[in-house]
């Protein structure tokens, strides 16, 4: 099993309005949630485009923890406030911890977590499986760490987990190329900015003109190069580990 520190940001939203906010702003089905329980949401551009991957804590009845990987917390932040007009949520900046324990079977979390000062969340994380979790907390965690963040990398390649900065960039990706809709998006909550895109996609059955799929690459390929399949440039490669990688592949190349 991997256990590496993993760099994280947070966003408190609080207050008597925080949980029927977040729900109308993001992808997901966040008035559902209970205390302790998490989800994965995208945050879109009105036009549909993806702002960021996050997931969705409920800490108390009107707290809410949301955490994304580092450097897009400012672009978040101004994205969530831009509609709260006469709503009582503050949305603050938390610092957090987070341990990433990752296994090929399910994780009994009871074996390996053991924390140290304020009290820890062991969330689910990637596909929901079991196999990926990760500890958060604002305090140290003091959980024996094994393997790398080499080891990290060549496991979220393995899931086919997309990334802020590699596979999403904010203002450009859209929804259905990153292929996290199925757990990402809810079809049955109310209206939210951008849902229009993502609906009518669904609808359609369209898929997006590229999608992320994980390939065979030969030694000594890069990120940003292209993907050549039978002498053709079919896609670009976004995240790299070994031979193996995630690249956004055109939607009618056979790989």
């Amino acid at each position: 099993m991997i256990a590496v520190d993993l760099p994280r940001e947070a966003l408190l939203v609080s207050g008597r309005d925080a949980g029927s906010y977040l729900h109308s702003q993001l992808s997901n089905d966040i008035a559902s949630l209970a205390v302790g329980e998490s989800r994965h949401s995208l945050v879109l551009e009105p036009t549909g485009r993806v702002v960021a991957l996050v997931r969705v804590t409920r800490r108390a009845d009107a707290e809410f923890l949301v955490d994304l990987a580092p450097g897009f917390l400012d672009v978040v932040a101004a994205r969530l406030a831009k509609f709260k007009i006469r709503v009582q949520a503050d949305i603050s900046p938390l610092n957090v911890r987070c341990v990433a324990l990752r296994a090929e079977v399910p994780i009994d979390t009871s074996n390996v977590i053991r924390a140290a000062g304020d009290e820890f969340l062991a969330l689910p994380a990637w596909w929901c499986d079991g196999r990926a979790i990760d500890l958060l907390s604002t305090e140290p965690i003091a959980v024996e760490r094994h393997g790398s963040f080499d080891d990290f990398e060549a496991s979220r390649i393995a899931a086919v987990w997309p990334e802020m900065g590699s596979e999403i960039v904010p203002g450009e990706t859209l929804p259905a190329a990153t292929g996290v809709v199925t757990v990402a998006v809810s079809f049955t909550k109310g209206c939210y900015p951008g849902q229009e895109l993502v609906e009518r996609m669904d609808s359609r059955g369209s898929s997006a003109p590229r999608t992320l799929r994980s390939v065979v690459v030969p030694r000594g390929s890069g990120v940003g190069d292209p993907l050549v399949v039978d002498g053709a440039d079919v896609g670009v490669i976004t995240s790299l580990s070994g031979d193996r990688a995630l690249a956004y592949v055109k939607r009618d190349a056979e790989i």
